[in-house]
């Protein structure tokens, strides 16, 4: 498949959907705050906790997505944390830095990306890696987002406990693996899907939204650091991290295998956006800035980076 199919048929429409909500935001001043509380209260969890029940992906390769991710995010934080720090960088921006490389825009972004890339079951993956990711962002992501403040984050950290998103994974997998989950064609079921599907449009109207106004001229040195680090160490980890399992028997190969590099490659998330400002410094201006320039930066970018990834990864050339 050539790279302007690919284009049209996986990234055009995630482009095209964004782009609705940043002229929206310009022109009728769309407030996203009441948006992203449906969504992280409401939609997220009706999608996390559908697609965890109704997945074809198998135990196995569910765990072994599971220890691939979490050992990206741990590699992904030690080189990004030395890498930032060996460029001279303070707080806050070492912090902001550190959340807007780390952490992907597998949600909003990667999930449709993954879906029209890779069909159902590129959309279950995307599924699962914001769900592990979730947990993750919602406790190292809350501490380093505190620490950017001069705070340690312990009671930030209490925060997980409040979002539904991290229980719906915790209930879903104990219902799968008790082996007692309703009938797919059921109400309950039926009613869940529906709800995680407006989802996805939703967060890429929103992702859109929180683009405008952003002045990419705030620290422009930093803002392109942690670009390339997101657009070009991210995926060669991800994709060291799966050949990595793979060659020791976990079985993180395949379409989940690519799905997998593929969202470890998407730009900056907006959570660490979110983040900065609830639990950041007092005055979170510099940060959120900051954090604001490089994930419209990555985003605009992605679009070259994240093109040529798919082409590769569609064609089986890196797995």
């Amino acid at each position: 498949m050539s790279l302007a199919s690919i284009f049209v048929s996986a990234i055009a429409p995630v482009v095209a959907i964004a782009a609705v909500g940043f002229l929206l935001g310009r022109t009728q001043g769309l407030d996203v705050d009441p948006l992203n509380t449906v969504v992280v209260y409401f939609f997220a969890p009706a999608l996390v906790f559908h697609s965890l029940l109704t997945t074809d992906i198998e135990g196995g390769t569910l765990v072994s997505l599971g220890v691939g991710i979490v050992a990206f995010f741990a590699v992904m934080v030690v080189l990004v944390e030395a890498v930032v720090r060996l460029a001279g960088v303070e707080e806050p921006l070492l912090s902001a830095a550190v959340l807007t490389s780390v952490y992907p825009n597998c949600g909003n972004y990667g999930i449709p990306l993954s879906a029209f890339a890779f069909g159902a079951v590129g959309r279950s993956t995307a599924v699962l890696y914001l769900a592990a990711q979730s947990v993750i962002v919602y406790t190292h992501g809350v501490y380093i987002a505190a620490r950017s403040g001069g705070d340690v984050g312990a009671t930030a950290i209490r925060q997980v406990f409040t979002i539904p998103l991290v229980y719906a994974v915790v209930v879903a997998i104990a219902i799968r693996f008790a082996g007692v989950a309703p009938p797919e064609d059921g109400t309950l079921m039926t009613t869940l899907e529906l709800v995680g599907n407006a989802a996805i449009p939703l967060m890429l109207v929103m992702l859109g939204s929180e683009l405008v106004g952003t002045d990419v001229r705030s620290s422009l040195g930093v803002v392109s650091l942690s670009t390339g680090l997101k657009l070009l160490v991210a995926p060669v980890v991800g994709l060291g991290v799966a050949l990595g399992l793979n060659s020791v028997g976990f079985g993180l190969d395949g379409t989940v295998g690519a799905v997998f590099v593929l969202e470890c490659a998407t730009p900056a998330a907006v959570t660490p956006l979110i983040l900065l400002v609830e639990f950041g410094e007092t005055d979170a201006t510099l940060a959120s800035e900051f954090a604001s320039s490089v994930v419209l930066v990555s985003t605009l970018c992605s679009v070259v980076t994240v093109t040529a990834l798919v082409s590769l990864l569609q064609n089986g050339l890196l797995l």
